[in-house]
């Protein structure tokens, strides 16, 4: 019986143990032929050259045992392998949890193609590795909206003002840019320092990173939240006046209980990236009623995470999804929905990470929910 065809893809940058690992448990399935991402894509996907090229990339990897046959997938974007998978007709696709995306997944379902999500345990007596972790001179953290997202901007808030919850996570891992974890803002916190968030006064650190991206003549001023998001560890209330770019008022919570109460419960699904073209600002519908709706569902969250409530926060949380698409329906693409409908069952509360068109689903659950990511906070201490 002829062994059965295995297919992975990815950027494979920075080569490693991790890697080479992730070869021999795909190997295990039967034939591995691997899919290299382009320069090209991989720049338009990370909004970063690779350290190595393609060519440089597909000869380390041809040059593994365990391959069988590698080549530059020819697609673009999170599926850029399609016209090669549908010459190769492979039997498995084999994924890391961090490479899972429901879009994946669904093309294997239409497909025939049985799909494996690996645990990404490393070889024994070897250390964890993975491509950001050896990136190791940037600590710089990300930040999620956790709810009230949007009235940071002056022309939501002029409605109805209203808080923005964020939480400060830590780079664990490579995130896509253009998915809502503030990549842009990111870029430009280490263009000013480097490797982390200096010591210092935070809410002065965050206006300075502000007013360092939105420098006078921008068509477009990013909202505050992701510089506050970015900068302040913990999870942040940033509580916005009518019409106001900056917080009339801040509230922190550093307790370690809630926080570890919060790293327990939040789950991230990878999405597709938003298109590098995509306005999620088109055919928008903001009125004050709309605006007062995401207000109260950020009070209601927020509370609820003073006081660790599971229920009400899952629900304060799908309200603020609810309120923020109601107002800016583009945020909605066609994988979302499909995306929620397969979770929506076993979670308390979901929304998308940021401005929508893609990125990450941020659920909260009280169980474990499969081929997600764990996230890891910020905490006052700098690590």
């Amino acid at each position: 019986m002829p062994s059965k065809k295995v297919f992975i893809s990815g950027c494979y940058d920075l080569l490693h143990s991790g890697h080479i690992e992730f070869f021999r448990e795909a190997s295990s399935y039967g034939d591995l032929y691997v899919g290299v991402g382009s320069d090209k894509t991989i720049n338009e996907l990370k909004a970063r050259p690779t350290i190595n090229s393609e060519a440089e990339r597909l000869f380390m990897v041809k040059a593994i045992r365990y391959v069988k046959d590698a080549w530059v997938n020819s697609g673009r974007g999170i599926l850029d392998f399609i016209p090669e998978i549908e010459n190769l007709k492979p039997d498995i696709l084999f994924v890391n949890e961090d490479g899972h995306s429901p879009l994946k997944e669904e093309y294997c379902y239409q497909n025939g193609i049985e799909y494996i999500i690996s645990k990404r345990i490393p070889h024994e007596g070897l250390p964890a590795r993975s491509t950001t972790a050896l990136r190791n001179e940037c600590r710089i953290p990300y930040r999620i909206d956790l709810g009230g997202g949007w009235l940071d901007q002056p022309f939501v808030s002029k409605y109805f003002p209203g808080a923005v919850i964020t939480i400060s996570i830590e780079p664990d891992y490579d995130f896509n840019d253009r998915s809502g974890m503030s990549t842009s803002t990111r870029k430009k916190a280490i263009d000013l320092w480097q490797t982390n968030i200096p010591e210092g006064d935070k809410d002065k650190l965050a206006k300075i990173l502000f007013c360092y991206e939105n420098q006078p003549g921008v068509d477009y001023v990013s909202g505050s939240q992701d510089s506050l998001g970015i900068v302040l560890p913990g999870l942040n209330y940033l509580f916005y006046e009518k019409g106001e770019y900056w917080p009339d008022r801040i509230e922190k919570i550093n307790n370690p209980d809630i926080l570890d109460w919060l790293e327990d419960h939040l789950f991230l699904m990878p999405l597709q990236p938003r298109e590098s073209k995509y306005s999620v600002l088109d055919n928008i519908n903001i009125t004050e009623e709309k605006a007062k709706e995401l207000s109260l569902a950020a009070d209601n969250l927020w509370n609820a995470a003073l006081n660790m409530d599971t229920k009400a926060f899952g629900k304060a949380m799908i309200a603020s999804y609810k309120a923020q698409i109601s107002m800016f329906p583009n945020m909605v693409i066609p994988s979302v929905p499909k995306a929620i409908k397969t979770i929506k069952d076993k979670v308390l509360g979901y929304k998308l990470s940021g401005a929508g068109g893609g990125g990450y689903l941020v659920l909260f659950s009280e169980q474990k929910i499969e081929n997600t990511l764990k996230i890891r906070i910020r905490r006052n201490e700098i690590v």
